[in-house]
């Protein structure tokens, strides 16, 4: 039989499960306790009635929250671009080539490179709170080099992303219709056994809407389901064709119609916000509040690559939300959570309610707040995943 443990003593403890506590979608519960039993989460609620446990834990007066759910990622890359970045914040053109440089040093790395990389940026995010995470390929391009990169994140994760069809492949670049034709045939086969999502990158430059409905109801047909990079660079046709796939989240998201954000609020299709992409490329910031006030499901995720977004700290895309976007710091904490947790059609991550996996993270902090309060500081005093204390 497992072992039982309480954490008391919590001052703020974010539930999400607005039935708890203040009733609001956080569920804040104020000085409460936490039982975890094996991996799962089997009782909340004030700290003076918390059940009797083999193990306790005093949390000191700090606040409590689910582990982050970073929903979207590319952590199976190898090289490195800082000569780009430098160039670009220095406002100097540069001409290296972008994802290709990345898919160059990617093809050329060795398996053990490869995941000695994403173990690597996995408990570095670890560290700063993040339970869950979502990762995709995309940076291989032929079926070999796509299909090992899901190898290996398989390893790692049960969140799996087939991007294939992140840039048409350099040595078919003047034949963008015959790439299509091997992400939707030979790389495909090769590489569904080992995901349960399919991506596509819907933008001038890489895939058109024809293009990328081509790729997406290939993936449904052989089982794995769509999300999308939309609307990142331009206005486009990537979130109406998210939301008529049921996608489960359309990812990006700046340049929206009226329309675009009709379409998601009235759909099951998260709009995933990357805040650290507009950092790193100085780029538009998405509207946060039209897609909340509009009534959409908005998660915020890192995007961490080599190129765009170079950070694993959910804590940092949160400080950004709410100081750029327009969202409140209980808002883009519930995104960081239980939105993830939305985005990847998920009920067992994200909240703190019983059921759900003993996914935590413990704030050196007397509330959920600070992590907009205090940018940049690390605050993540404990991590427990699916019942095991990590950090």
């Amino acid at each position: 039989m497992s072992s039982s443990t309480v954490i008391t003593n919590i001052a703020a403890l974010v539930t999400n499960d607005p039935s708890l506590g203040d009733h609001s979608p956080l569920g804040l519960v104020r000085d409460a306790a936490v039982v975890i039993e094996g991996d799962r989460v089997v009782w909340t609620g004030g700290s003076s009635k918390a059940p009797a446990t083999d193990n306790r834990v005093d949390a000191g007066g700090r606040a409590v929250l689910p582990g982050f759910v970073d929903s979207h990622s590319h952590l199976l890359f190898a090289g490195d671009r800082t000569e780009e970045f430098n160039a670009r914040m220095s406002g100097r053109p540069y001409s290296a080539g972008g994802i290709r440089t990345t898919v160059a040093a990617t093809r050329a790395a060795s398996d053990e490179e490869l995941e000695a990389g994403l173990t690597r940026y996995l408990a570095e995010a670890l560290r700063q709170g993040t339970t869950t995470f979502e990762t995709k390929s995309g940076y291989g391009l032929t079926t070999a080099d796509e299909s090992r990169a899901l190898r290996i994140a398989a390893r790692h994760t049960d969140e799996v992303t087939f991007l294939g069809a992140h840039v048409v492949a350099p040595e078919l670049a003047d034949d963008p219709a015959a790439y299509v034709a091997l992400v939707t045939g030979e790389m495909l086969d090769a590489c569904a056994p080992h995901a349960r999502w399919i991506d596509v990158f819907c933008e001038k430059g890489a895939f058109d809407g024809d293009q990328a409905r081509a790729i997406l109801t290939a993936g449904q047909a052989r089982g794995l389901h769509p999300r999308i990079h939309a609307n990142q660079l331009s206005y486009g046709p990537g979130v109406q064709l998210a939301v008529e796939l049921d996608a489960a989240s359309a990812d990006h998201c700046t340049h929206l119609t009226d329309a675009d954000v009709d379409a998601l609020a009235n759909s099951r299709t998260v709009a995933t916000l990357l805040p650290g992409a507009e950092f790193s490329t100085r780029a538009q910031w998405p509207d946060a509040r039209r897609l909340l006030d509009a009534g959409a499901t908005v998660a915020l995720s890192t995007d961490c690559n080599p190129g765009s977004s170079f950070t694993s700290s959910v804590p940092f895309c949160i400080a950004l939300a709410v100081r750029d976007m327009g969202m409140t710091p209980d808002e883009a904490v519930w995104s960081a959570t239980a939105g993830g947790a939305a985005a990847l059609r998920r009920d067992d991550v994200g909240r703190i309610a019983p059921g759900a996996y003993a996914d935590l993270t413990l704030l050196d902090a007397p509330s959920h707040v600070h992590l907009a309060y205090r940018p940049g500081v690390p605050l993540v005093d404990a991590v427990w995943r699916r019942g095991v204390r990590v950090v």
